[in-house]
């Protein structure tokens, strides 16, 4: 019977001391962190608890109104192009009686004048008066008035909503009370 010494297993001896290297080196390196984040104060229990401290402040001044510009209003066009320049309102115009609707009229208008084929037509207005009540729009095609496949409510005396559509053309729309009858304006948009 032979016996088997270190020596002839100089790979498993040598296994054995790279995991006690490995297992000495984890053990200071952890007692080295553990030692510098208390004296850097890393993890302190103040600041994870959410608690307030003496040292927390938070100063929030109180609103106050500000002026109207007094220049002239610079656009930059983001492509480089030329810079627009408009002037500051001097005053806010005061609403005539004929831009402001009177209780039970209907004021359409569109978002914009012009889109592509089956682009998003964004109608808003106010129907003072009107409130809770359901609006069809409606398109002017073959020389009258038909539904369009949209209706929105009046809430707070405003609505709004949009429509879409891929005739091209001029697109004439309006919204009448389904309950009521009473019609708005009519708005024209360029469709391609």
């Amino acid at each position: 019977m032979t016996t088997v010494t270190d020596r002839d297993r100089p790979v498993l001896t040598g296994l054995l001391a790279l995991v006690a290297v490995a297992v000495v080196v984890g053990v200071v390196l952890g007692v080295a962190t553990l030692l510098g984040t208390r004296v850097l104060g890393l993890g302190e229990a103040s600041g994870s608890t959410g608690q307030a401290t003496d040292a927390d402040t938070l100063f929030l001044p109180p609103p106050s109104p500000t002026d109207p510009p007094s220049g002239p209003l610079v656009t930059l066009a983001p492509d480089g192009g030329p810079t627009q320049v408009v002037e500051a309102p001097t005053a806010e115009p005061s609403p005539t009686e004929s831009e402001s609707p009177e209780a039970g009229e209907i004021s359409l208008s569109a978002g914009q004048t012009s889109v592509s084929p089956m682009g998003q037509i964004d109608l808003t207005g106010t129907y003072p008066g009107g409130e809770g009540a359901i609006l069809q729009v409606q398109r002017f095609e073959g020389g009258s008035w038909s539904d369009f496949p949209v209706t929105v409510s009046v809430s707070g005396s405003t609505f709004a909503t949009y429509v879409q559509t891929g005739r091209v053309g001029e697109a004439r729309f309006r919204v009448v009370d389904t309950d009521s009858g009473v019609e708005s304006n009519e708005v024209t948009v360029r469709v391609g």
